[in-house]
């Protein structure tokens, strides 16, 4: 008998459980490729492929389920927009789950969980460039130890 093995519970509740897919759906989604546990990314790998199938539809009835099941406004615009460009002549196989050894400290196994044809540059969306970083923080003038030794002695020197 098949009881019990329709999905992985991954030891964690159903509200748990339901959170982490819909963090690492928008992860996903966003980065097109993350580092998980193997467990983790074989129950992801069916839910992002009937995402991006749903958003393929692009009708609105489709829109709301995703934003529904994801709660993010620009997940739900990258599945509708860019990624159901990217995948119109592919039927089904969106991603791809990847070994990727085992964890140092618990010795757990890893994968690599991507999306076919991925765009390299998304993995860098979050990374500020440095000229832009230079651009927002001003350089702060540091003052001289040898001129704040001189304005103590006269403070000093003021009080006697």
């Amino acid at each position: 008998m098949r009881h019990l093995l329709g999905y992985r519970k991954l030891n964690r509740t159903s509200e748990h459980r339901k959170a982490l897919f819909k963090n690492m759906l928008n992860s996903l989604i966003k980065y097109e490729q993350i580092t998980t546990t193997l467990p983790k990314a074989k129950e992801l790998k069916p839910q992002i492929d009937k995402a991006i199938t749903l958003g393929k539809k692009n009708n609105l009835q489709s829109k709301k389920s995703l934003f529904q099941q994801l709660q993010s406004k620009f997940s739900v615009d990258k599945l509708s927009k860019t990624l159901s460009n990217r995948y119109e002549k592919r039927n089904g196989g969106y991603s791809r789950v990847i070994r990727a050894g085992f964890r140092y400290g618990d010795y757990a196994p890893m994968a690599v969980i991507e999306l076919v044809d991925r765009d390299i540059n998304a993995k860098k969306i979050d990374v500020i460039k440095k000229t832009e970083l230079d651009k927002k923080t001003p350089i702060s003038k540091k003052s001289d130890p040898k001129t704040k030794s001189k304005d103590i002695s006269i403070k000093s020197k003021s009080k006697k």
